[in-house]
C-alpha cells in the first residue's frame, strides 16, 4: 500500500512520493525559546517524530531540519510588539543569548524524555542572519520587497497567490492587517516585515544594507530550509495556527525568489485544549511539560498524544491522562509477560483459533494500512492492543508459547510499539525498572526483618534473633550488629 498524506495546500489526501527518492526532505517549525516547553509543543513534535520514524521504517532516508527561533518572533506574532526573547531577558534581568540557550537546553531535555528523536539539523535564526539578508536583497532586486526608513517589507500585491495555504482572501488578509497598528510606511496593510529597524534600546540587532536591525519572524524558515534542503522540499510541518500568517508568508517570499513550488506537502497538527478550552497562558490553563513529568512518566504523555490523530484536537484532562496511563501499563505488562513466558520448540499444540490469534502478519498489515493512511496512530494503537489481548488470552489458556511464535510476537510489539510509535520501554529499560523496583521491595522487607530481630533481642529471644540472622546469611544477606544498631549488606556475587 502506498503512503497517503493529507496536504493542507490541496486540502485532500495525496499519494506521497518524494522528489528525489529514497531521500525525503522534511522541515518542521521549531519552538521560540523564551519559556519551558508545554503540552502543545509535545503534541507537535511527538506527532512529527512518528512521521520521521515511519518514513525511515518504510525505507526512506529522511533529512529532517527543525529550527530554533531565537530572534524576530514578536509578541503579536506579526510585525508589532516586543521580541519575545528580548522581553523575557528583561524580565529575568539577563541577556537574550542566555535566555535562548537556557530554554533551548530545557526544550531538548523535555523532548529527549518524550523519546522524540533529534533532527538531523537544528539551525537557529540568529546564526543565519547573513542568509536572511541575502534573501531580502534578492526579493528587493526582483521587485517583491521594498525599503522604507530602514524597514523592509514584502509586497503582498506582487504575489497574487498570497494566502493560498490558509485560504484567506485578499480582503480577509487586509482586514487582518488593519486590526493591528499599521505603520505608515507600508504600501499595503497586509505587507509583512522582512527586516525591522531597531529602535533605541532594542537588545537584538545586526548591521544590514538598510539599517541596524533584525529580521522578521517569517524569513528565517525560508532561508534555513532552502539552505539545508533545497528550493523545493518534500514536507513542511507545523502547528495549524501557523498557516496564517507564518506559512503563507514563507510561501510568498520563497516562491517569489525561486519561481518554484516551495513545499510539496504541507502538514499541520491541531491544537491542545484543556477540559475543552483552548490552552493558553492568558487563560491560566497552561500545561508545562516539566510539571507533567513530576506526576506522569513522559512515555504516558507520549502515549496520550498518539491516541489522538495529529490533525485532531487533543483535549487534556486528568481523567484522560490517567486512562492512558492504565492502557500503557497493560501494554508494558504484556510485553514483560512475553519476555518471561515459557517457550518450547516444535509444532503448536493449540487449536486453529489460537493459531489465528497469533498470526502477526495479519496484524502487521493492519498497522501498515493505518500508518500509510496519513499516519493514523489511534488506529495503529488499537491494532497493537487487539494483538496483546490475543497474546494474553493464549498465555492464560496454555501458559506457554512455541518459540518461533513468541519471537514473532515480541518482534511485532518491539517494532510497532517501540521503534515506530516510541511507547514501549526497551528490554533493558524494563530490566532496570524491575531491578529498581526489586531493590525497593528488598529494602522494605529488610526493614521489617531487622525490626522483628530487634524486638526478639529486646525480649531476650536470642534463638529467634539468631535464626533470622542465619537464614538471611544462607540467602546471601549478612547482618552486622553495632552499637548504633543492626545493618545489612549483600554478599559478593548475590
Amino acid at each position: 500500500m502506498s503512503l497517503f498524506i493529507y496536504n493542507s495546500l490541496s486540502r485532500t489526501k495525496e499519494k506521497f512520493e518524494p522528489l528525489h527518492p529514497p531521500l525525503v526532505t522534511l522541515y518542521v517549525c521549531g519552538p521560540t525559546v523564551y519559556g519551558h516547553a508545554h503540552l502543545g509543543h509535545a503534541k507537535s513534535y511527538v506527532s512529527f517524530d512518528v512521521v520521521v520514524r515511519w518514513l525511515r521504517h518504510s525505507g526512506y532516508r529522511v533529512k529532517y531540519v527543525q529550527n530554533i527561533t531565537d530572534v524576530g518572533h514578536l509578541t503579536d506574532d506579526g510585525d508589532e510588539g516586543e521580541d519575545k526573547i528580548s522581553k523575557q531577558a528583561l524580565l529575568e534581568k539577563t541577556d537574550p543569548m542566555e535566555i535562548s540557550q537556557f530554554y533551548t537546553k530545557s526544550y531538548y531535555e523535555d523532548m529527549d524524555r518524550l523519546e522524540v528523536q533529534r533532527p538531523n539539523i537544528a539551525p537557529n535564526a540568529a546564526g543565519h542572519i547573513p542568509e536572511q539578508i541575502d534573501l531580502i536583497d534578492e526579493l528587493i532586486k526582483t521587485g517583491h520587497a521594498y525599503e522604507v526608513n530602514g524597514n523592509v517589507y514584502f509586497s503582498v500585491e506582487s504575489f497574487p497567490e498570497y494566502g493560498k495555504l490558509s485560504g484567506r482572501t485578499d480582503q480577509e488578509a487586509l482586514q487582518s492587517g488593519a486590526r493591528v497598528e499599521i505603520r505608515s510606511d507600508k504600501h499595503h496593510p497586509s505587507d509583512f516585515a522582512l527586516w525591522k529597524k531597531a529602535e533605541e534600546g532594542h537588545l537584538m540587532k545586526w548591521r544590514s544594507p538598510w539599517s541596524i536591525g533584525y529580521p522578521g519572524w517569517h524569513l528565517e524558515c525560508s532561508a534555513m530550509s532552502m539552505k539545508y534542503l533545497g528550493e523545493t522540499i518534500d514536507i513542511h510541518g507545523g502547528g495549524m495556527e501557523n498557516k496564517f500568517p507564518h506559512h503563507d508568508c514563507e510561501i510568498a517570499q520563497s516562491e517569489s525568489v525561486t519561481g518554484k513550488p516551495y513545499v510539496r506537502f504541507w502538514m499541520h497538527n491541531n491544537m491542545v485544549t484543556v477540559n475543552g478550552i483552548k490552552m493558553g497562558k492568558s487563560l491560566k490553563n497552561f500545561v508545562n511539560l516539566k510539571d507533567l513529568f513530576n506526576i506522569f512518566d513522559p512515555i504516558v504523555i507520549r502515549f496520550f498524544i498518539l491516541q489522538s490523530h495529529y490533525r485532531s484536537q487533543l483535549d487534556f484532562s486528568d481523567v484522560a491522562i490517567r486512562a492512558s496511563q492504565t492502557g500503557l501499563e497493560k501494554l508494558q505488562e504484556t510485553y514483560k509477560r512475553l519476555l518471561t513466558a515459557p517457550t518450547y520448540s516444535g509444532d503448536l499444540p493449540f487449536d486453529e483459533f489460537d493459531k489465528v490469534k497469533l498470526q502477526t502478519h495479519e496484524f502487521d498489515q493492519k498497522i501498515k494500512d493505518a500508518l500509510h493512511d496519513d499516519f493514523n496512530t489511534p488506529i495503529a494503537i488499537s491494532v497493537i492492543f487487539e494483538f496483546i489481548k490475543n497474546v494474553n488470552s493464549v498465555l492464560d489458556k496454555h501458559g506457554k508459547l512455541q518459540e518461533e511464535t513468541a519471537n514473532c510476537a515480541k518482534d511485532f510489539i518491539e517494532t510497532y510499539a517501540g521503534e515506530v510509535l516510541g511507547i514501549l520501554k526497551s528490554r533493558e529499560g524494563l530490566i532496570a525498572t524491575a531491578a529498581r523496583d526489586g531493590g525497593k521491595l528488598l529494602d522494605g522487607i529488610m526493614d521489617i526483618l531487622l525490626d522483628l530481630r530487634a524486638d526478639a533481642r529486646k525480649n531476650k529471644d536470642f534463638a529467634l534473633s539468631d535464626k533470622i540472622r542465619d537464614q538471611l546469611l544462607g540467602a546471601g544477606i549478612e547482618i552486622k550488629d553495632t552499637k548504633e544498631g543492626a545493618s545489612w549488606s549483600k554478599k559478593s556475587g548475590v
